[in-house]
């Protein structure tokens, strides 16, 4: 049966923005160092122990470096985590998120198992009932948002990793306390927890309780590993949470790997296919299981890069979609944050070329022109190209392609820099 590649939107909800740096504690080094408090309306603060926090996506020592220019007065890091506290506030007023919260129940009939709707299905007109459902590729149907569970996995990984950064810059207490509270109530807890699986992700009314490709649901939770890495030397979350997530995701891992619907999705061709491993590998880190990581990355993602592009760094499966553009930038992220990962075990995919003369490097390479608008974009693409994504890629990887002018690229001055500052990384 010939598979349907679809993908949810770019990880824009991940983006930080943060204020109120003055009032913060003064940051140095790795330790923050806070002075007897008096006054009692002051934030509770704890001193965060030094060295180095082990994250996979985000580099430990760019977040260090950082965190040493803040001190120094660097006015831009200054302002980017002055947004940082912004937003975290405002997620402190968020959640907390449940898969057991939604009113419909899944077809096994209990309200842990996660679920949700194929964003490019409607009924057909021609149908009394309007079943089977209809494809209309990259036209998202409203019911796609009637069941919130892949909105509340989105909002669980941009909220833990906004407010575990923001206590990883100001030891300020409560953002750690309500992060540990989201991974609780998501993981752990016996009345909200979700069962570690995705058998009804991505349901086509008519056709199918759940596909392979509703994997791409939770793609983000590379994202949120990187936030259980920086809390886990934190007050707020115990050893025994932080066993217990591991726990959980080592369930998925092996769902993942093993089921019919997780095995479905590994074969994919396409940006689901990339996106998949990233999941994967994260797991895989996160679980302390790095020969694994290592063995995904050399068999199967390398694999990959061979399949889905060209020789001239274009990537057809993306350009055959109807926001070409869209799928094209996704995909490249994909890869990058491959890359970023495979650094983690000594895999190199910054620079790797298949014996074929692809890259991903030779993928961005193809993209960069338009970006600059150099070239036109003549690729299908029914919405309005948003050239934002692409350009905090490429400030991210900049370090790794010296060689390459990534002048010119059309840019929005928006919240999402203000992360790319702090961190260097592109979520």
């Amino acid at each position: 049966m010939k598979k349907i590649a679809l993908a949810t939107q770019m990880v824009t909800g991940l983006a930080l923005c943060f204020s109120i740096f003055a009032s913060n504690p003064i940051i140095a080094g790795s330790t923050i160092q806070h002075s007897k408090k008096t006054d009692l309306s002051a934030p509770e603060t704890e001193t965060i122990p030094a060295g180095p926090v082990q994250t996979f996506l985000v580099k430990t020592e760019f977040l260090e470096t950082s965190k040493n220019k803040i001190r120094k007065g660097d006015k831009q890091l200054k302002k980017a985590l002055q947004e940082l506290v912004a937003l975290a506030d405002k997620a402190l007023k968020s959640g907390p998120y449940s898969v057991t919260y939604k009113s419909k129940v899944p077809p096994s009939g209990d309200k842990h198992d996660y679920m949700s709707v194929g964003p490019y299905w409607w009924p057909d007109s021609t149908k009394p009932d309007g079943l089977p459902y209809i494809r209309k590729d990259g036209q998202v149907n409203p019911e796609r948002f009637s069941i919130k569970d892949a909105d509340y996995h989105g909002s669980l990984c941009r909220d833990v990793f906004q407010l575990s950064l923001a206590w990883y810059f100001t030891g300020e207490i409560k953002y750690s306390d309500h992060a540990a509270k989201l991974l609780r109530t998501w993981f752990l807890d016996e009345q909200t927890r979700m069962n570690p699986n995705l058998n009804f992700g991505q349901a086509i009314p008519g056709r199918t309780n759940g596909r392979g490709i509703g994997i791409i649901d939770t793609r983000a939770l590379a994202v949120l590993i990187d936030g259980v890495q920086l809390l886990k030397n934190s007050k707020s979350l115990s050893a025994a949470d932080y066993q217990g997530i591991q726990d959980w995701y080592k369930a998925f891992l092996t769902w993942m790997r093993t089921s019919p619907i997780g095995l479905d999705e590994a074969d994919e061709f396409n940006n689901h296919g990339t996106w998949y491993d990233v999941q994967t590998v994260s797991m895989a880190l996160f679980t302390g299981q790095p020969g694994l990581a290592k063995e995904i990355l050399e068999q199967q993602t390398k694999k990959r890069i061979s399949s889905q592009l060209d020789t001239s760094g274009a990537q057809p499966h993306e350009l055959a979609r109807t926001v070409s553009w869209n799928y094209s930038t996704m995909n490249l992220q994909g890869f990058f944050q491959l890359a970023a990962l495979g650094d983690n075990v000594g895999v190199d995919l910054w620079n790797y070329v298949t014996p074929d003369g692809k890259s991903i490097k030779s993928a961005f390479k193809w993209m960069l022109p338009f970006a600059q608008m150099k070239k036109e974009w003549t690729h299908q693409q029914i919405k309005s190209i948003h050239y934002d994504g692409f350009y905090r890629t490429a400030r991210s990887v900049s370090s790794k392609y010296p060689d390459l002018d990534l002048s010119g690229i059309k840019d929005q001055d928006n919240e999402e820099n203000s992360l790319l500052v702090l961190t260097n990384a592109n979520f």
